[in-house]
């Protein structure tokens, strides 16, 4: 098992990078799994991942790829939101990735 360490913090990784425990995330740890992947969060990111925490939090499981692109897509009223855009805002796996930054569990991404 992995450990992220920071600002005199550690937080348990699964060999993929996902928190091992959900309550762990918080803003600062988003931000230092970010940094570790070379991704600067701007306010789409942060739409997606506050998104991402919202729906598993009230509903227990990661949402559907198509439920994540309508739903941020709808927030993000500037443009039309498509796979391709979850893409370039998270380049390192798409809503998979989004999904590790968000401190969602690794087994709920196969949707991704």
């Amino acid at each position: 098992m992995n450990s992220l360490h920071f600002h005199g913090r550690e937080v348990q990784l699964n060999r993929q990078g996902f928190i091992e425990h959900f309550d762990d995330w918080d803003d600062e740890v988003c931000e230092a799994l970010a940094a570790s992947e070379g991704l600067e969060l701007d306010e789409h990111r942060w739409c997606a991942i506050r998104f991402l925490r919202e729906y598993y939090g009230t509903v227990g499981v990661n949402p559907s790829a198509h439920i994540m692109i309508r739903d941020i897509g709808d927030k993000l009223a500037q443009f039309h939101c498509t796979r391709r855009d979850i893409d370039q805002l998270f380049p390192h796996g798409g809503c998979r990735q989004a999904c590790r930054l968000a401190g969602l569990p690794e087994y709920f991404t196969h949707s991704c």
